[in-house]
């Protein structure tokens, strides 16, 4: 038995604009373990945004296998992989993506609503992930009335809340000073251990090396030495 909670094998991505076939990604291979923090470099065009995509089962491969906490992701209609985030996978955004007329609560539980619970359990589950995250005094907060660093720690909650296997950060420091941003990071990785959770973040935040058990560079659609 494995602690294998991710792995991509052989992935290829293809996209097509008209005439032109454009090979994103190019044969990638990468596993990720159960509380691993592995941070994903690249410059732009690189292709780490649809790697990303392609682990979170957002975007489907051309060619190549994705496995999830050991199970084989071979469906490719929109209802199945949609299964498949909800029921594994925890997504952080740059961009926070909270809901601005709910509370902090609010957006938790909605998450949670949408993974199938209801009710006093969403509840007590969304105040519990708010708690972990250091805003029990922030519960009723609507997101205007947060700091950017408050609301990526609501983001984190609303990821963490549905306990996934998987836990995929795109930028997350990105809109932090440094001082939240450091304080951000160091919230992940102990969560990630905590809760045996695969941690993959894209960044170009050279911080993240900090708290990272492993840096992988993708170059040009193939995984490369991080610079």
């Amino acid at each position: 038995m494995t602690d294998r909670v991710l792995a991509v094998d052989g992935v290829v991505k293809v996209f097509e604009e008209g005439t032109q076939r454009i090979e994103v990604l190019k044969g990638v291979s990468l596993d990720v373990r159960a509380g691993e923090v592995v941070a994903l470099e690249g410059p732009s065009g690189s292709g780490k945004t649809t790697l990303l995509s392609i682990m979170g089962c957002i975007l489907t491969p051309t060619s190549g296998r994705v496995q999830i906490d050991g199970r084989e992701v071979r469906a490719t209609r929109e209802d199945e992989l949609r299964e498949v985030r909800r029921r594994s996978i925890g997504f952080v955004f740059q961009q926070y993506n909270l809901f601005p007329a709910l509370t902090a609560l609010e957006n938790v539980e909605y998450a949670l609503n949408v993974k199938g619970a209801k009710g006093g359990e969403a509840r007590t589950r969304a105040e519990e992930a708010l708690r972990r995250v250091g805003l029990g005094d922030r519960l009723h907060f609507l997101p205007r009335d947060l700091s950017g660093g408050q609301k990526q720690r609501v983001a984190i909650a609303r990821a963490i809340s549905g306990a996934p296997r998987v836990l995929l950060a795109d930028e997350p420091t990105a809109n932090l000073d440094t001082a939240v941003g450091t304080q951000t990071l160091e919230l992940f990785r102990e969560l990630a251990k905590a809760e045996s959770t695969g941690l993959v973040i894209v960044t170009h935040d050279p911080k993240v090396r900090a708290i990272a058990d492993r840096v992988v560079g993708i170059r040009d659609g193939r995984l490369a030495p991080a610079a």
